[in-house]
């Protein structure tokens, strides 16, 4: 981790699971995106795009979200999308070993079609499938 500043916010977080205001997301907690898995970082994103993304491919039942949250430590990029398939990191993805305060919940915001949705959903199963689908954790 670094102590530099490389993102000033706002951050969302994109879930199924429902929160409240004031709570905390925290690291060792089931993984958003593969069963059976308990994550070392908690992640999040500065973009509203990856935050959708994150709320659509969820695991779980529950009402897709996108919560706007705060990081109460240092965060780092998240070597799953920065430079290895996002040069640059343009979709200001990161992640942190400290909690992320929940801050706000987005009311209203366009999902991706069902179409799109269950394409990505395609592709990540071929990447399973293939074993390239390695969640760097």
């Amino acid at each position: 981790m670094t102590t530099e500043i490389i993102d000033q916010g706002p951050f969302f977080h994109g879930t199924k699971a429902q929160l409240k205001v004031g709570e905390e997301l925290t690291p060792k907690y089931h993984s958003n995106f593969e069963t059976g898995r308990i994550s070392n970082y908690v992640y999040f994103t500065g973009t509203l795009e990856a935050a959708k993304w994150g709320a659509e491919l969820a695991v779980g039942d529950g009402a897709e979200r996108i919560y706007v949250v705060e990081p109460l430590g240092e965060f780092e990029n998240d070597p799953n999308l920065t430079d290895k398939r996002f040069p640059g990191n343009p979709t200001r993805s990161f992640r942190s070993q400290k909690p992320l305060k929940i801050v706000a919940e987005l009311a209203t915001w366009e999902r991706h079609s069902d179409e799109v949705i269950n394409q990505m959903l395609a592709n990540l199963e071929q990447l399973r499938k293939a074993g390239t689908a390695e969640i760097l954790d």
